[in-house]
């Protein structure tokens, strides 16, 4: 029982992480309304606990509740999956950044300003974090099916 719900859980952070970032991907232009910023910056809190959420359980599945860290320390889709984690990570931490920098901004009832080049950047980034997911649902599939063991 507890190893299901452990899988629930990690299932239920990894599907609020997923629609967070599809939410922030759809819904970031260069000219938001003070409404529009503030739901991306909690949409990228969101982002953020579910992938802490994800990160923990998925930890504690490896280590306590599934087959095992040396299996699945031999298996390369879940070393991919890892991968795709870190990228993602990686991906996240600019826009992160900027959308704390909105606070004062909309404390003040002020919509932030954006530069072109920041509004690329940012949505090139999000798309990365897309394509980040991908991979790990890829590869969560693939190791699913036992595939990926090194041998």
């Amino acid at each position: 029982m507890t190893s299901a719900l452990m899988a629930f859980l990690h299932h239920l952070a990894a599907f609020a992480l997923t629609a967070a970032i599809i939410y922030e991907h759809t819904a970031f232009r260069k000219d938001l309304s003070v409404t529009e910023a503030r739901r991306i910056q909690r949409m990228d809190i969101v982002y953020g606990i579910s992938a802490a959420f994800v990160l923990i359980v998925g930890l504690l599945r490896v280590f306590n509740f599934e087959k095992g860290a040396p299996f699945y320390a031999q298996n390369w889709f879940f070393w991919t999956k890892m991968a795709g984690f870190a990228l993602a990570a990686l991906f996240s931490i600019y826009p992160t950044v900027k959308f704390l920098s909105w606070i004062k901004p909309l404390a003040r009832n002020e919509a932030p300003q954006l530069t072109d080049r920041e509004v690329s950047t940012i949505k090139w980034l999000l798309h990365m974090e897309l394509i980040a997911i991908a991979l790990i649902l890829f590869s969560a599939a693939m190791m699913a099916r036992g595939l990926g063991m090194m041998q």
